[in-house]
């Protein structure tokens, strides 16, 4: 999250495996919503309901993988 205000977007953890994603970010401009993972990438199944998901145009889905002794996340972004 720290990130994501880092760049100017006001976040909301929805985490705890109870949505599909993980954090909500609004800005002035747009929003994205991320799946954080730890050390791995989500396997076919999730990714196929992460691009499954319907957002808005100016909605970006992104994947945050933090992986052990990183400081940045490896991040993808769902098209």
């Amino acid at each position: 999250m720290a990130l994501l205000e880092a760049s100017g977007y006001a976040c909301t953890k929805s985490g705890a495996s109870l949505g599909v994603f993980d954090v909500i970010g609004v800005s002035a401009a747009d929003f994205v919503v991320v799946q954080v993972k730890s050390n791995r990438w989500p396997g076919a199944e999730e990714m196929e309901t992460l691009r499954a998901f319907r957002a808005p145009a100016n909605c970006r889905k992104l994947v945050h993988v933090w992986r052990d002794r990183q400081k940045l996340p490896d991040v993808k972004e769902i098209v």
